[in-house]
């Protein structure tokens, strides 16, 4: 299968949400508004435009879709800058081909280029380990809502820099509207 990983444009922008919202449509764990959770943190703060990226199919067609967003790690005393990984999607007809994975893949380099300390995911824990993330408990990382401990994983971008962060994700304010 042939496809480029390229980064998102503000002219791709509709196209990509009817991508997230294909690819959702029959997700067991979701809403069906991933497509909106897009758009809306486009519009917030913790967009970084360098971590939303696409893999685009020979005809032009989008066929999958990446977002990295910033997000917080409070412990009550400091907080410590880190991503989450959400939504990673890719249509129903081109899943299981690997798509996925090199998405996350180039996320992933992309973010240590731009010098990010640390991902975290909240996702199937049989998928994400494959990439090298953890149970986010091993440094004392909690979601700021109720979770099974093995579904929310984190990563280090560069060795040992979640060996001083402990705490709550703190989610900007558009994951929840």
């Amino acid at each position: 299968m042939n496809f480029i990983i390229r980064q998102e444009q503000k002219s791709d922008y509709e196209s990509t949400e009817k991508v997230v919202e294909i690819a959702f449509a029959s997700a067991d764990q979701s809403d069906q508004n991933e497509h909106k959770l897009v758009s809306r943190i486009r519009r917030s703060d913790a967009f970084i435009p360098e971590l939303s990226l696409m893999a685009v199919g020979e005809d032009n067609e989008i066929l999958g879709y990446i977002l990295l967003s910033k997000v917080l790690i409070n412990d009550g005393n400091q907080k410590a800058e880190s991503l989450a990984l959400a939504p990673v999607s890719v249509l129903p007809d081109y899943q299981n081909k690997g798509i996925g994975r090199i998405l996350i893949q180039k996320a992933l380099e992309k973010a240590k280029e731009l010098e990010f300390q640390s991902v975290v995911v909240l996702g199937h824990p049989e998928y994400y380990p494959k990439f090298g993330f953890k149970k986010a408990s091993l440094w004392q990382i909690k979601a700021p809502f109720e979770v099974p401990e093995e579904a929310l994983m984190a990563i280090e971008l560069q060795e040992g820099s979640l060996d001083n962060v402990s705490g709550v994700i703190e989610y900007p304010s558009v994951f929840f509207e």
